[in-house]
């Protein structure tokens, strides 16, 4: 358990420190947290008034379901920043990882009112699979956690309205790719609509048929499968952290 652990808190720090190299961070502000293993229902977050760019393996802070510490800790811990998340990980067995952000893309598109357009092969992975949650203020209040959990249902992704983006994994690293490609699906967006041209969007069959595509439910309706794609590219991160951030898994 303890080597799985040192595991886990090494991959969750490599996701802060990319999600700050990608800059999609908000100082010190929003978390991403990872649930360890176990029966206790204990989960890494971010120590509260740390840059991200600052986040390592071992000052990664060990929490419970109310978002308080659960070891000894010299750093401070936000709980309020972990009323989004607990209700997530509560609610989601296979949410093992909860990441979200303020990032000027998505808070962008989370202000328009048809929400994640299917503009680009990118977004088709999130074609009817992302779900929305109406703004009700800043996330300190327990109630809220029912209905966003409802809003979410079992999509990979949340549309937080006039806030930002939400993106749940079995592991750090899916959390993270899907929340690299749910913000590029923003940025292609913004784009497009800036050039003042009418949009044009694929059928909606043709839609669903890449968002299987792409998500690995229609393989089977393809000629050829790229089934380690994500491996591949996660690979790929790891040794950009080593290179950009390598204190990354002190």
């Amino acid at each position: 358990m303890e080597k799985e652990e040192e595991r886990l808190r090494r991959e969750l720090a490599a996701v802060y420190r990319l999600v700050a190299h990608f800059r999609l961070t908000d100082l010190i502000f929003t978390h991403i947290s990872l649930r360890l293993p176990g029966p206790d229902h204990h989960f890494l977050i971010n120590p509260y008034g740390l840059l991200f760019e600052e986040i390592t393996a071992s000052n990664l802070v060990k929490i419970g379901l109310d978002g308080r510490p659960v070891e000894a800790t010299r750093h401070r811990v936000n709980p309020a920043g972990f009323v989004i998340h607990g209700a997530v990980h509560a609610a989601r067995p296979d949410a093992h990882c909860v990441l979200h952000t303020h990032s000027r893309a998505g808070c962008a598109v989370a202000a328009q009112e048809r929400g994640l357009l299917p503009l680009n092969q990118i977004s088709l992975e999130f074609y009817d699979r992302v779900g929305y949650h109406d703004y009700e203020g800043v996330a300190l209040n327990l109630a809220e956690q029912e209905r966003l959990v409802a809003d979410l249902t079992d999509h990979p992704a949340l549309i937080l309205r006039n806030h930002g983006l939400l993106t749940v994994g079995a592991t750090a690293a899916q959390a993270f790719l899907r929340m690299y490609y749910l913000d590029k699906a923003c940025e292609i967006q913004l784009a497009a609509q800036a050039g003042g041209a009418a949009l044009t969007v694929p059928p909606p069959d043709v839609c669903e048929y890449a968002a299987r595509q792409l998500t690995g439910e229609g393989e089977a309706d393809s000629d050829y499968t790229d089934d380690d794609a994500y491996d591949l590219a996660w690979a790929a991160l790891l040794r950009l952290v080593e290179r950009v951030a390598p204190d990354y898994a002190d």
